[in-house]
């Protein structure tokens, strides 16, 4: 259904004269209340679709929200966003709940992804991890993107790669969710990223 979605909008980008030539699926995924929503509505250039609600008194009982107290809504189902990097290439954004009861979804969100940004908040580190299993064990490209919150101790991309035990050459991006220019470097070195991973692949297989 979100492929099908994804693909109505760009035949009708096309029947509107649009110049894009290729569009491509990425998913924001990471932990509760890291920032995914932020950064799909900073960078996108169409009103993004949210499906956010409020944080009930039951739901507090099963989310974590140490750290993150004043967080009064969360994502059900998915953020959808769109952005041009450049003339001829669009990315269409679909950002993940982040909470345990909703990880069914995201096997659908995941077809047809050229790869994914894990978000990571080093005061919850921990939370990005199943994040980057699921995306390491499809073997989906996947950069981690730092949020550097307000008041958050800084690290460099070393420690985190060292601290989260990625493979060496796996994109480590210090960013700031709520910065347009600071969203798009992210996209663009996942890209970057993902297409020497893609090209890697496929001159293995004919090998």
């Amino acid at each position: 259904m979100l492929s099908e979605r994804s693909e109505r909008s760009e035949r009708s980008d096309d029947t509107d004269g649009d110049t894009t030539a290729l569009a491509l699926k990425i998913l924001v995924a990471g932990g509760f209340g890291v920032g995914k929503t932020t950064l799909v509505g900073a960078v996108s250039e169409i009103r993004p679709l949210r499906t956010e609600e409020l944080l009930s008194e039951a739901g507090r009982l099963v989310d974590d929200t140490d750290g993150i107290d004043r967080k009064v809504t969360t994502t059900v189902a998915m953020d959808f966003g769109r952005i041009t990097i450049r003339s001829g290439l669009s990315l269409y954004l679909f950002g993940t709940p982040g909470q345990d009861r909703f990880w069914f979804l995201w096997d659908e969100l995941a077809q047809g992804a050229l790869g994914a940004v894990v978000l990571a908040d080093t005061r919850r580190l921990a939370d990005c991890f199943p994040a980057v299993d699921y995306f390491e064990h499809r073997h989906i490209p996947f950069v981690v993107a730092v949020n550097c919150f307000t008041g958050a101790r800084r690290h460099d991309e070393y420690s985190v790669l060292r601290a989260l035990d990625l493979d060496p050459g796996t994109p480590v991006v210090l960013c700031d969710a709520r910065d347009r220019d600071s969203g798009k470097e992210v996209l663009i070195r996942l890209v970057e990223y993902a297409g020497r991973m893609h090209t890697a692949r496929l001159l293995d297989s004919v090998r």
